[in-house]
């Protein structure tokens, strides 16, 4: 009897998590916990970090193979619900909501600002070279390079065409320093600007009608998806959802792709990312290096977009001169980004409202990462 029991016991513990925990799932539980303690104590996009910190002690509780219960495991439920990001279809609804919750308004009646949002996308590129460099495949660098365009929807797009296997590091990668927006980006800013720089006033944005609302989201599809197709999947919900919050007829459809949508899609996209973190998968050299080169892409697109500011400066007189502290955001992390322009420029003026000016750039932010991610879609897809 005692025998029998012994080895039920042994038995019992074989399938448990302490019999199969590693020192990677130890780890990997440590950094979910410290995910999570960012989101909710420092409240650094808590709607991401908290499901991704979840996500990541879900996905790192040991278990045996053929349980089915893990999100690479055929079958599994966790594996069903990982399809929307393995096939992509997640990122374009993330995008249908931003285009429903966006206002392109600070965009339209400024479009000089555009060109921003444009310089800041030489991070992805400056990354995809370096990562080249260093010995990961074309397709590989190409996913990489998009971390630097805090976008994590657009980040786990691409990384699902081009690199699948580095899917968990990458988007991990992407939503963190979306997340660390107000702590990396000032610094950069404050280095790159003097203080006569930081008092620029510029003119305050002219009214945007409603006709002109309507048509932007038109023109732009056209414009943009002829530019780059590969891009439509993305740059197609992303107006097509502005188009319904801007038409002031089809109200119901954009407060739901504003709000319940997108809000459901956010919990399952940041879950099963987070899931996918796999010590046996994630914690491997090239992970830390997608990291660092994440990093530095984010660094180089925040760095472009003030130094772009400062160049257009020279041929600009006057009140139609740009504070280049809006420079930083040109990357894709909305609102975040305008918010850190705003919080800086107030810290030398308290009066010097920049929000709304950053606006534009953040905007066309959203829309230079979809159309950075065609370009790449198109030579390497």
């Amino acid at each position: 009897m005692f025998e029998f029991f012994k080895e039920g016991l042994l038995q019992f513990l074989s399938y448990s998590g302490f019999g199969n925990c590693t020192w990677g799932h130890i780890i990997m539980i440590c950094i979910g916990l410290v995910f999570i303690a960012l989101g909710i104590i420092k409240e650094y996009e808590p709607l991401l970090l908290v499901p991704i910190g979840f996500g990541i002690i879900i996905g790192n509780i040991p278990f045996t193979d053929g349980l089915q219960v893990g999100v690479y495991e055929n079958g599994a439920v966790l594996n069903y619900l990982y399809f929307g990001v393995v096939k992509g279809f997640y990122p374009p609804l993330i995008f249908l909501g931003i285009g429903a919750m966006t206002d392109f308004s600070a965009l339209i009646s400024n479009p000089k600002l555009i060109l921003i949002g444009a310089a800041a996308q030489f991070g992805i590129f400056a990354a995809y070279i370096t990562a080249l460099l260093l010995g990961f495949s074309p397709m590989e660098a190409g996913a990489i390079g998009i971390i630097g365009g805090a976008d994590g929807p657009t980040a786990i797009f691409i990384s699902s065409k081009l690199a699948p296997s580095m899917m968990g590091a990458i988007a991990v990668s992407a939503y963190s320093y979306m997340a660390l927006v107000p702590v990396i980006q000032p610094p950069i800013m404050r280095a790159l600007t003097t203080p006569q720089e930081r008092l620029i006033r510029m003119r305050p944005p002219r009214a945007v009608s409603h006709r002109e609302k309507v048509l932007f989201p038109m023109m732009c599809i056209l414009l943009t998806a002829f530019l780059v197709p590969t891009g439509l999947p993305l740059l197609g919900m992303l107006f097509f959802g502005n188009l319904l919050k801007e038409s002031g007829v089809t109200k119901r459809l954009a407060n739901t792709a504003s709000g319940p949508l997108v809000d459901i899609v956010t919990i399952l996209i940041g879950l099963t990312v987070g899931c996918s973190t796999q010590a046996t998968n994630f914690l491997r050299p090239a992970s830390v290096l997608i990291f660092v080169l994440g990093a530095f892409s984010f660094v180089i697109a925040t760095a472009s977009g003030v130094l772009f500011v400062k160049f257009f400066n020279l041929f600009l007189k006057g009140d139609n001169k740009i504070n280049p502290l809006i420079g930083n955001a040109g990357v894709s992390a909305v609102p975040d980004a305008a918010r850190v322009s705003l919080v800086e420029g107030q810290k030398y003026d308290r009066t010097n409202f920049l929000l709304m000016h950053a606006m534009g750039p953040n905007v066309a932010g959203v829309i230079g990462i979809a159309v950075a991610a065609g370009i790449l879609l198109s030579f390497l897809y």
